[in-house]
C-alpha cells in the first residue's frame, strides 16, 4: 500500500500536489514509479519526475540510489515524446543504460549530447563520435573517465580554457597528459593540473 498522499493526489489527478510531492528526493521511488505511470503523458510530470530523478543521483556516490526501478523510469523517460526537455535528466544521469546514452548521442538537442559527452557511464566509441560535435558537447569530453588519452592530449590545447581546466582537474587522465597541463598558459590550469598531479603521488 504505497504513501497514502500520493494515492489520494493519483485518485483525484491533483497534479500540483504531485508536483510538489515529487520536489522531495527521499520520496520512495515506488512511488515516483506510480506517479509517472499514471501521468506520463502530463508534461509537467514527465519533467519533474526526470528532475527528482536526478536530484536523488550523486555523481559522488553513484551506486547510492541505484535500483532496477530507476533505471526501467529513465528507458522510458528517454523515449517519451511528451517532454523532450526531461532527456536531458536522462543523459547525465549515471545510472541511465548505456544503450540509452547510444541512442541520445545522436539527440537533436546539443545540450543532451553534451551531457552524454560528460557522463561517465557512456562508452568511449561513443565519446570519440563527439569529438567532431559543436563545441558545447566537445567540452563535456574533457572531464569524462571513459574519454580516449589520445583525444584527452589533443584538448591539452584546446583554445577554452574551461576545456584545459576539467581536463587538469579529471583524475582519471593519464599522468603524462596532466602532465602537460602543469605548464599551461593560465596560472588556474596550471594549478589544478598540479594539484591532481599531487593528490595521486
Amino acid at each position: 500500500m504505497g504513501d497514502i498522499k500520493v494515492q489520494q493526489a493519483i485518485a483525484t489527478s491533483d497534479t500540483s500536489s504531485l508536483i510538489d510531492l515529487l520536489e522531495n528526493k527521499s520520496l520512495p521511488i515506488e512511488e515516483v514509479q506510480s506517479i509517472y505511470n499514471a501521468f506520463k503523458s502530463d508534461k509537467q510530470i514527465v519533467g519533474q519526475v526526470a528532475m527528482n530523478l536526478s536530484l536523488r543521483t550523486s555523481v559522488y556516490e553513484r551506486e547510492k540510489e541505484y535500483s532496477p526501478i530507476m533505471v526501467e523510469l529513465l528507458i522510458d523517460i528517454a523515449s517519451n515524446p511528451v517532454d523532450m526537455g526531461a532527456r536531458w535528466a536522462v543523459a547525465k544521469n549515471p545510472h541511465t543504460p548505456v544503450e540509452v546514452l547510444r541512442h541520445l548521442s545522436n539527440d537533436p538537442i546539443n545540450l543532451v549530447r553534451a551531457l552524454v559527452a560528460a557522463n561517465p557511464s557512456t562508452p568511449s566509441d561513443v565519446l570519440e563520435k563527439f569529438f567532431n560535435d559543436e563545441k558545447i558537447v566537445r567540452d563535456g569530453l574533457s572531464g569524462n573517465p571513459n574519454t580516449p588519452p589520445k583525444l584527452l592530449k589533443i584538448l591539452c590545447d584546446d583554445n577554452d580554457k574551461m576545456v584545459r581546466m576539467r581536463l587538469a582537474e579529471n583524475r582519471s587522465a593519464p599522468k603524462e597528459i596532466i602532465a602537460l597541463l602543469v605548464n599551461d598558459t593560465d596560472p588556474d590550469v596550471s594549478k589544478a593540473a598540479s594539484a591532481n598531479l599531487g593528490e595521486r603521488a
